[in-house]
């Protein structure tokens, strides 16, 4: 069952992991550009689009991510579908400069301290991974904050101005039983695990209970971030992951392990299970159980789902109707 979440910061931090691949695409177009003649095929107020920039297309696909409705693949029906979102990139981006004032240092730390998180890596990990690719933290940084104001923009300027009525949350619920029915019980799990060696002492296993009782502690402390957890304290594999493990029937689990989640709802942690492994603490990160959830349950994935539609034509009639207005656009022969 898709589990829709689109809520504005998540498109942003999709945004975000694309930017590494931007970067690296914009120098390999710098490359490309020095090998070959560009002509050029557009502008915008001046700013000229070269023919390698159709070639070489913003990996996450407009400012934030937020795809614009045009088709970005010269097709025989669309000839022009690289062109028009070459200049659709543009203007968002002369348009998002404006929202600069409107950002600052602390929520761009915040969005890469959450970048962090959703990918389970460290500041120096990221940094790491940014030296191996040849980008300065620098210029990494100062993509980040576009992303944050192209995001900024759109919020404001489209996503704040839709209002989704309950009627239509309703009718959409009525009719789309099938996005929220389960057939099956089944949970997705994440967990810390404070390994226990098979030859512990009782001491040992005194010591580690008391790890593990402390880690957990900190893990049901509200606000807590059971990802970063994870990965400073548990022994699993899956501390890389954040500690997911995926999705489970009931009878794949470990019988210690059911009996502590069995009646767990969403987003509930576990007391700490012994098992021969070792301390398990298990966040339930989703319970489903059989039947159509209720509307209650759904109602905030349902107006979200909603959101994302509308603001996808809100957008592309803003760039429209609004945004082509303020700016002079030149198409040249090609």
């Amino acid at each position: 069952m898709n589990r829709p979440s689109e809520r504005i910061r998540g498109a942003m931090l999709v945004a975000a992991v694309a930017a590494l691949l931007t970067l690296q695409m914009a120098a390999s177009a710098r490359m490309a550009r020095a090998e070959e003649i560009d002509s050029v095929v557009a502008s915008v107020d001046g700013d000229p689009i070269t023919s390698t920039d159709l070639k070489n297309p913003n990996a996450a696909g407009g400012p934030g991510g937020m795809q614009s409705s045009g088709v970005s693949i010269g097709t025989p029906e669309n000839p022009q579908g690289p062109l028009k979102t070459a200049i659709e990139q543009k203007l968002m981006e002369v348009e998002a400069s404006k929202y600069a004032s409107k950002v600052d240092d602390d929520e761009v730390d915040r969005y890469i301290a959450n970048l962090e998180q959703q990918n389970h890596v460290t500041d120096e990990q990221l940094r790491t991974q940014l030296r191996a690719q040849n980008i300065s933290y620098d210029d990494f940084r100062a993509k980040i904050r576009r992303q944050v104001e192209a995001m900024t923009m759109i919020d404001r300027e489209v996503r704040q101005k839709i209002v989704i009525p309950e009627a239509e949350i309703e009718i959409y619920y009525k009719n789309n039983p099938d996005q929220f029915t389960t057939n099956a019980e089944k949970f997705k799990l994440a967990q810390i695990l404070i390994a226990v060696p098979a030859n512990a002492t009782p001491q040992q296993l005194d010591d580690l209970r008391k790890k593990a009782d402390e880690v957990h502690a900190k893990a049901v402390k509200s606000g807590a971030d059971f990802a970063a957890l994870a990965l400073e304290y548990s022994d699993d594999d899956s501390k890389t992951k954040g500690g997911e493990l995926g999705e489970f029937a009931p009878d794949d689990l470990n019988d210690a392990v059911l009996a502590a989640i069995k009646n767990s709802k969403t987003g509930d942690i576990s007391p700490v299970v012994k098992t021969k492994y070792g301390f398990h603490i298990v966040k339930v990160e989703d319970h489903e159980t059989p039947g159509l959830e209720p509307l209650d349950q759904v109602r905030g994935k349902i107006r979200d789902l909603l959101m994302t539609e509308q603001a996808k034509q809100a957008f592309q009639k803003w760039l429209d109707n609004d945004v082509v207005k303020r700016h002079y656009v030149e198409t040249l022969p090609q």
